[in-house]
């Protein structure tokens, strides 16, 4: 399992567009990939699940990614959180 922390730097937080752009990525891969705020966490494959976590500026959040291809997807995912959140 590969897992990273990431802040939040977008001023909306995770809001629609993001998250849908969010999900797409997370998809690209065989691995789970799951975010966890505080004591909540979602499956990052679920539009639904990531807005249900209610993420905003400046919060911290876990991104776990375990499977097949995890170091691949590990790698994209933090990438994504740098240039879109």
């Amino acid at each position: 399992m590969k897992e990273f922390q990431y802040v939040i730097t977008d001023p909306e937080g995770i809001h629609a567009r993001p998250a849908g752009l969010l999900v797409k990525k997370a998809n690209e891969f065989a691995s789970n990939v799951t975010i966890k705020k505080g004591d909540k966490s979602a499956d990052a494959k679920r539009i639904f699940a990531v807005m249900g976590l209610g993420v905003k500026k400046a919060d911290e959040i876990t991104v776990c990614v375990e499977g097949e291809d995890e170091a691949k997807a590990s790698e994209a995912m933090e990438q994504f959180f740098k240039g879109n959140l």
